[in-house]
């Protein structure tokens, strides 16, 4: 299949990039880098999540958070809800897109949201009937949706119920997330051509960490596929807190950095994006996993006179 012409790119490093943090963020400097991001021409970002505290503090503030932005026309913010209560909560606040879904392992849901897949997917309703009739809408996550650290290969039949479900909720998009990093672009493309022969007409995106340093391939794999939905972290920020060994997501300004170099367009200032990726290294004082932040395009030239570094 031919490589689409333009993709959409899903920013979750407000969120997913950086809910592992040990160290506290400044509600303050969260604002900056969403601003940041927003400035780059992203449509889609998914500033916080609506989680107890106590399971992931980082996002306490997620309400404040949210009374520091505003919000251009044409991009839409996305948070993470696990249940009706931070259904409600984030609805309140004006979150467009409910990031709500289920793993398909029970050990990983357990860990995740506290809950079995089953109960998973009855909570699930509840933020399905918590956003009737509101702006909001829910889209879907399946997660190790290629995998679990703790149980393995699952069955394709548990993989096949969550997507169902969510396809009945009318999920404009549904993401296929490597929460842990077991996929590989063959059983990306395995997976999306099984569920497309099921439901042909319901776009797939993919949520893509590197753990293992296949993010960029995978994603290319979704790209052969035509796929056109791809979540991303700025700077590599990222990994599940509640993954063992837990490695960032796809970084985004690397994987737009592909996409342009492919011809395919993203609708994002790359230069922008690698501005925002420095700040959030900055933010963290510590080296992101960022490659073009650090190396620069491969569009670049240089001057021959100037010592050559190596980077970190």
């Amino acid at each position: 299949m031919a490589l689409p012409s333009e993709i959409s790119v899903s920013e979750v490093g407000p969120r997913d990039g950086l809910q592992i943090e040990a160290k506290q963020i400044a509600t303050a400097d969260k604002i900056a880098l969403i601003k940041l991001l927003i400035a780059t021409g992203l449509k889609k970002i998914e500033v916080t999540g609506f989680a107890h505290p106590k399971v992931v503090p980082q996002l306490a503030d997620a309400e404040q958070v949210l009374a520091g932005l505003r919000k251009p026309d044409g991009v839409r913010f996305a948070a993470f809800v696990p249940n009706a209560k931070g259904a409600e909560r984030a609805i309140a606040a004006g979150i467009d897109d409910l990031k709500s879904g289920i793993a398909t392992s029970d050990t990983f849901n357990e860990l995740n949201v506290r809950m079995s897949t089953a109960q998973g997917m009855r909570a699930l309703d509840e933020i399905a009937a918590a956003a009737k009739g509101t702006r909001s809408r829910i889209v879907g996550v399946v997660a190790t949706a290629f995998g679990c650290p703790y149980e393995g290969q699952l069955p394709e039949s548990q993989l096949f119920q969550l997507f169902e479900q969510l396809v009945g909720m009318d999920s404009p998009v549904i993401y296929l997330a490597d929460t842990t990093g077991v996929a590989n672009p063959g059983s990306i493309t395995r997976t999306v051509e099984k569920l497309r022969a099921r439901w042909p007409d319901q776009p797939i995106g993919l949520h893509l960490h590197n753990t293992r340093g296949l993010g960029l391939a995978n994603a290319f794999a979704g790209l052969e596929l035509g796929l056109r939905d791809f979540e991303s972290s700025v700077g590599g920020l990222g990994g599940c807190p509640f993954a063992p060994r837990a490695v960032g997501n796809i970084c985004t300004e690397d994987f737009v950095h592909m996409a342009h170099e492919l011809g395919i367009k993203t609708g994002v200032d790359l230069d922008k994006l690698i501005a925002a990726a420095q700040f959030a290294q900055e933010m963290l004082g510590r080296t992101l996993p960022g490659m073009v932040m650090k190396s620069g395009k491969a569009t670049e030239l240089h001057d021959k006179s100037v010592a050559r570094i190596k980077i970190d």
